[in-house]
């Protein structure tokens, strides 16, 4: 891409604002994925929201995504780290032989074919027509299944009694929660809060769009440079994907 340069005038013009620093390192300026969807209209097959995150230009000391989510979530702690409803961790790993190391952001993988699905007996798992996996807090029952399918320890629950809960993210004790990839903030053609904090406050690590979208600066991306999926052996086809690991 960095050889043609129409290409590369097309992939600046979908992204925004966009530098392309060199073959496969790219700094990309955080777009708005659409325009908002009305409320009387339900999600759209033809879409399908997806994350793409540069391990090369993720700093391994920077954890602006986690606390903009937490406040973007309402998500309060308690002291106990182990607990802790977390919708969106750091986790740093390494290559033994040669001692290579990232750091990235592990959140819900928003899976195509997502195991907490397959398992959850009430249906409180679900899965949006636009690829965005959420879980119904008035359908859950707390079982925890869909916490011990999940192949990416991407789910919390809900142990103590929540207070000055946001009206985009209600919550109840003794249910599942996760990710949602601010569906709340989609719906109203906004980036995700994780999305703006890392171009805001971090170094632009994060970007969102529309998988199925060739005019989205993250489809482009993914078409032209090796990205990974964790665990895609599992044949989940998760909607995030990673640069650089």
């Amino acid at each position: 891409m960095s050889d043609c340069m129409s290409s590369r005038r097309d992939l600046l013009k979908a992204a925004g604002a966009a530098t392309l620093l060199a073959p496969g390192v790219f700094l990309l300026a955080a777009p708005t994925p659409s325009k908002a969807r009305p409320e009387d209209t339900a999600t759209d097959s033809s879409v399908r929201w997806g994350l793409l995150v540069d391990t090369n230009r993720c700093d391994q000391e920077c954890t602006a995504c986690v606390t903009a989510c937490k406040e973007e979530m309402g998500l309060t702690g308690h002291g106990r780290p182990a607990t802790d409803a977390q919708y969106i961790r750091k986790v740093e790993i390494a290559e033994p032989k040669t001692g290579f190391t990232r750091s990235l952001p592990v959140m819900c993988q928003h899976c195509s074919s997502p195991p907490c699905v397959d398992v959850c007996p009430t249906g409180a798992s679900f899965k949006r027509a636009d690829g965005i996996v959420l879980v119904d807090r008035h359908v859950c029952i707390g079982c925890r299944y869909c916490m011990m399918a999940c192949p990416y320890k991407a789910r919390s629950f809900v142990h103590e009694t929540t207070t000055d809960q946001l009206p985009n993210n209600p919550r109840g004790k003794g249910c599942v929660e996760a990710c949602t990839l601010c569906a709340h903030r989609v719906d109203a053609g906004i980036v995700p809060a994780c999305v703006e904090a890392c171009h805001s406050k971090g170094r632009g690590a994060m970007l969102f769009g529309d998988l199925l979208n060739p005019e989205h600066a993250i489809t482009q991306v993914v078409a032209q440079h090796p990205t990974s999926q964790i665990r895609a052996d599992l044949k989940t086809d998760p909607g995030v994907r990673y640069h650089g690991i």
